[in-house]
C-alpha cells in the first residue's frame, strides 16, 4: 500500500494517511503523533508512515533509507492518482497543471487550519478557541512532497527539461501557497540567516615620527 501523511507544524502534530486500496477507492485513517520537535520550526513535511519525515542530506543510514522509503511511496501514491484520474493519465502526459490538481486534491486530507481574513484569529500563531477555518496541506508538507517527486521522476528516467514538477507554476504555487498560509498563521517561514562572526579588530599603526625627526642609533663601541 502507498501512503501520504500531513503533518502540521504544531506541537502536537496530527498525522493523515491516505492509503490506496487495489479497488482504486481512497481509504482515510487518521492518528495522532505527539511531536516534541515540531514545535521548533514552522516547516513541515509529508511523514513516512514509521512516524516523521527525513531529508536525504541527513548524515545517519536511516534517515535516509526512510526518505528513500518515503520517496518510493509518494510516486506510487501519484502513479495511483494517474490511474484514478478521469480520462486516465499516463505520466509521458501529465503536464505542471497536472501537479497542481494533484496538490489541491490533497487539500482535503490536510490538518492544518488555515485562516480567512474575515476570521478573527487571522494571523493568530496560537489561536485560544476553535473556528470553522478549511483544514489543508501545510506548506512544508507540500513543498517537502514535491520535492521527492522531482527527483522520483527523474531517477524514474525522467528527463529534467520536462519534470512536471519543478515547472515554473509548480513553484509559484508553492510560494503562494507559503505567502498565504504565512499571513493566515502569523507565522514566518523565512530562513534565518546566520550572523557571520564579527571581524577581528585590527590596531591602528603606529604614528609616524614628525618631519626632521632623526632616530639616536647608539655608536658601536
Amino acid at each position: 500500500m502507498d501512503s501520504i501523511q500531513d503533518m502540521d507544524g504544531s506541537s502536537s502534530s496530527h498525522h493523515h494517511e491516505i492509503t490506496i486500496a487495489s479497488s482504486h477507492n481512497l481509504i482515510i485513517n487518521t492518528s495522532t503523533l505527539m511531536n516534541s520537535t515540531a514545535a521548533s520550526t514552522p516547516t513541515t513535511s509529508l511523514a513516512a508512515a514509521s512516524g516523521s519525515s527525513s531529508s536525504p542530506s541527513s548524515s545517519s543510514p536511516g534517515s535516509s533509507s526512510r526518505y528513500e522509503n518515503q520517496k518510493r511511496r509518494d510516486w506510487n501514491t501519484f502513479g495511483q492518482y494517474l490511474k484514478n484520474h478521469r480520462p486516465p493519465l499516463s505520466l509521458s502526459r501529465c503536464s505542471g497543471a497536472h501537479v497542481l490538481e494533484f496538490l489541491r486534491y490533497l487539500d482535503q486530507f490536510g490538518k492544518t487550519k488555515v485562516h480567512t481574513p474575515i476570521c478573527p484569529f487571522y494571523g493568530h500563531p496560537n489561536p485560544p478557541a476553535p473556528c470553522p477555518c478549511p483544514l489543508r496541506q501545510a506548506w512544508g508538507s507540500l513543498d517537502a512532497l514535491i520535492g521527492r517527486l522531482r527527483a522520483a521522476f527523474e531517477e524514474n528516467g525522467g528527463k529534467p527539461e520536462a519534470n512536471p514538477f519543478g515547472a515554473r507554476a509548480v513553484r509559484l504555487y508553492l510560494r503562494e501557497v507559503r505567502d498565504l498560509q504565512s499571513k493566515a498563521r502569523g507565522i514566518s517561514y523565512e530562513k534565518k540567516k546566520r550572523k557571520r562572526p564579527p571581524l577581528p579588530q585590527q590596531l591602528p599603526p603606529p604614528p609616524l615620527p614628525p618631519p626632521g625627526h632623526h632616530l639616536h642609533h647608539p655608536s658601536q663601541q
